[in-house]
Formats: structure tokens, sequence, C-alpha cells
């Protein structure tokens, strides 16, 4: 009996090693760490805004190939700037029961129905990079810090073209503005933030605006549309810079600086007179760009780090957990304030991109060459 007791203990034994996956995977031990594949037999739902943007390519793709490491089956959707397109998609998403959705908001004032709809049938819901506003559906909010964007962005026109010097010598710049989406939440932010530094040599008139487009309303471009900027840049040089040659192109985004690129070409504009152009994003044009002399500077943004920080939230939500999160107080959505996590922006310009992006593994110098 006692040996019939002893072969049956060892083969319970041996079957919940098999079922754990061996002694290897038992939580804590082996070579795979705990957790690994939380996401087993569970669906992520990924609503992004448009494949004509390189930076939300990058951010589908991080964000996917993270969750699928983890054993998540993930559901990821392009909307293509079309408001309607993404309220299909992330309906189909909740007709499916997916057991979490991940949106970055071509339009967020459309996605108040279909969010409720997702709270409604228990599906958590978590921001990435566009705040969902008028909600309380929404989570958590995964983005970069929108204002020092614009900080960032302002203050390297302030010490590229030593404004404080210039302001001391009664020596001024001309400027003109191309601002985000109204649509945008980032976008109000990222001009608020460019102005906390501008707006004092503005009104002294170190800065000129000639066409007097300052404020977030008159510069703003709905969608991020590069060819409304580049209109916009050929109105502004055939109208008020005939005779006097543009001096800094204040872009809030990579894609404008192509077309205000492209309208300078257009004009007549050389390395002579070549203005300061700004971006956002650091998308590969742009750093070749940069190489070329034809873009200053941009904002980089790894997208890498923020889809690591999203699928913590996301494992959180999954797990009954709390996630990673240092700011509290910004994001006020209109119903509450978002808890967030927040990335830090970098400017990158000919003098650092190389130590930044390339021995930082996001670009290889043969990317950048080609």
């Amino acid at each position: 009996m006692k040996k019939f007791l002893a072969l049956a203990l060892a083969l319970v034994m041996v079957l919940a090693l098999a079922a754990c996956g061996g002694t290897g995977d038992t939580p804590g031990s082996g070579d795979a760490p705990a957790g690994d594949q939380v996401g087993a037999g569970k669906t992520i739902g990924i609503a992004m805004p448009t494949q004509s943007s390189e930076r939300w390519i990058n951010d589908g793709a991080n964000m996917k190939a993270k969750l699928e490491a983890l054993g998540y089956t993930v559901q990821l959707q392009y909307a293509e700037d079309d408001p309607q397109a993404q309220v299909s998609q992330i309906e189909n998403m909740v007709s499916q029961q997916v057991d979490c959705i991940v949106i970055a908001a071509v339009d967020e004032g459309t996605l108040t129905g279909v969010e409720a709809q997702a709270k409604e049938a228990g599906i958590p819901v978590i921001a990435y990079d566009r705040l969902l506003k008028n909600t309380d559906a929404v989570l958590y909010y995964a983005s970069f810090d929108n204002e020092g964007v614009g900080t960032a962005i302002g203050q390297y026109i302030k010490d590229a073209k030593d404004l404080e010097g210039a302001r001391k010598e009664g020596k001024s710049y001309t400027i003109e503005f191309f601002m985000g989406s109204p649509d945008d939440n980032n976008a109000v932010l990222l001009h608020k933030g460019i102005m906390g530094v501008l707006e004092e040599y503005l009104n002294d008139g170190t800065l000129v605006c000639k066409t007097g487009r300052t404020s977030f309303d008159e510069t703003c471009i709905l969608r991020w549309s590069q060819e409304t900027a580049q209109q916009w840049c050929e109105n502004y040089l055939s109208g008020f810079y005939a005779d006097e040659p543009l001096d800094i192109a204040c872009s809030a985004f990579d894609g404008f600086s192509y077309g205000i690129r492209s309208a300078l070409e257009s004009a007549g504009y050389t390395s002579e007179n070549w203005p300061l152009i700004t971006g956002q994003d650091a998308e590969l044009m742009a750093v070749k760009n940069i190489i070329s002399g034809h873009q200053t500077m941009s904002i980089y943004k790894d997208t890498r780090l923020l889809a690591e920080k999203c699928v913590g939230m996301i494992n959180a939500v999954i797990s009954g957990t709390e996630p990673e999160i240092n700011d509290t107080s910004t994001y006020d959505n209109g119903v509450f304030v978002v808890p967030s996590y927040l990335c830090t922006p970098v400017a990158v310009d000919v003098n650092n991109y190389e130590e930044i992006i390339v021995e930082g593994g996001y670009y290889t110098a043969d990317q950048l060459a080609g």
C-alpha cells in the first residue's frame, strides 16, 4: 500500500510540474521571468490614427511586438485620419470583446459614444499619446510631456538665435508658426510651451511675425496636414516675404517641415538664406534633412519607450494591479484628471543626432546614409 501511495504521489508531482511548463518555468526561476506569458489567451485592440506618418507606424509596430512577446493576441487597426472609420474599428473591437483597447485618437470628439460602449462592456481603455477628453471610460494615459515638447522647441530657437543678445543689440528675426491639429489636446499644450519661451520676444519686437498669426487658433493645422503647411508657407513667402527672408519656421511636426522645405525651395531659398526650421518626432526623413541642412532640429520621441510604458499599463489592467504613473495633475480631460506616464522629449540636431539616435539604436548609420 505504501509503495502504491508513493508511486501515486510521484505521478501527481510529475503532472503538476508538466502543467507549469517544467521546473525551469516556475515563478522566479529558470530562464523565463515570471509572468512572461501574462497575455496568453487575451486580445488587445490597438486603434491608431494613420499610416501617413512614420511615427504612428513605429508606435503600432513597437507595441504589437512587445504585446505578442508576452503572449497577447493583437488587433492593430489604422483609421487613415478618418474619424468615423476609427469609430467603426473600435466598435468592432467592443463587439469582439477584446480584453483592453488602446486608442490614439484621430478626433477625440467623435469617440465618446464608443468609449462608453467599451466601459459598459467592461473593457478597459487606455489613451495613447492623444488624450481622450470628456469621458470617464479611460483609465490611463501614456504620452510625452507635450508642453515640454513646446518648451524644448522654443528654447532651441531662443538659444540658436541668441534672442537675449539680439534684444540687447536691437536686432530682430522674422518667424512664422505652423502648429498642430485643433482636435488634438497635445497641439494646444505644445503651442503653450512654445509661447512660454518666445512670447516675450514677440512682444518686444525681437521676433517679428509678419503675418501676425501667432495664436493657436490662427496657426493650427487640421489633421497635421503636410499639404496645408506647404500651402501656408507658399502664401506667406509670396505675400509677406518677397523683400525680406523668413528667418525661422517654427514647425510643430516633421511632416510640416517637409512641406515648408518644398515651399522654400520653390521660392528660391538656398543655403545662403535658409531659415531655422524646427520639427517633432525625429522621423527618418527629418533626421536625413537635419544632416543635409534642410531642417535644423526635431524633437526625438522614443516610441520604443512609450510602447513599453503603455504595455505596462495594459498588463496592470489585465492583472488588476497599478501601473507606473508619474503625473496625476496635468491631464484633466473634462471629467477627471487622467493618471498618466509622461516620457521626456529630447531636442536633436546635427550636433547630437549620432549620440542620441544612432548610438541609442533608433536608426542605424546605414539608414541615415541611404
